[in-house]
């Protein structure tokens, strides 16, 4: 049986249907069902333009993002999927802060979907630093299916480990 480190603190019950999908080799096809095709958006430009594009539409209220961009230096392995970072600076006698995102590259050929639930998470970062409860509330607000995107993510990565890229 393989350990499955993306759905750790998942019930047994689903664990154990994932790993029957994995076992039978049905977890690319079920991807590939429900996820047809990676999303367009390849470059850091369309990346800032897109990500920019939800927070405008949701946290307006919000500082702006000064940076964008895929990062291959984000490593999967350790949890994070994207980065939320705050910059400060001193500029003369002023403390000038940016908000910087950075999403991990193997989300370059990602289905949308999944992309945009990333995107929503570090989004929320800007309002709510910490994973708690008000936290997990604005990211539902932002993205209504975010707890079945957060899954969906798992498994997705689940099958870049066992079987490689989907796409």
């Amino acid at each position: 049986m393989q350990e499955l480190q993306y759905l750790q603190g998942y019930p047994n019950d689903i664990t154990a249907q994932v790993q029957h999908l994995i076992e039978k080799g049905k977890l690319p096809a079920l991807l590939l069902q429900k996820y047809p095709s990676p999303h367009e958006i390849r470059t850091d430009k369309a990346l800032y333009e897109y990500v920019t594009a939800i927070k405008n539409s949701s946290i307006q209220k919000s500082q702006p993002l000064s940076k964008v961009l895929y990062d291959a230096k984000i490593k999967m392995h350790y949890q994070a999927l994207g980065v939320h970072k705050i910059i400060s600076r001193v500029q003369g006698n002023k403390l000038k802060s940016k908000n910087e995102i950075r999403i991990s590259s193997a989300f370059r050929n990602a289905p949308e979907p999944l992309l945009r639930m990333i995107v929503v998470h570090e989004l929320a970062h800007i309002k709510e630093r910490e994973h708690n409860k008000a936290f997990y509330k604005l990211c539902k607000h932002i993205e209504p299916q975010y707890h079945q995107l957060e899954f969906d993510m798992r498994l997705y990565l689940t099958q870049l480990d066992i079987f490689g890229p989907l796409y």
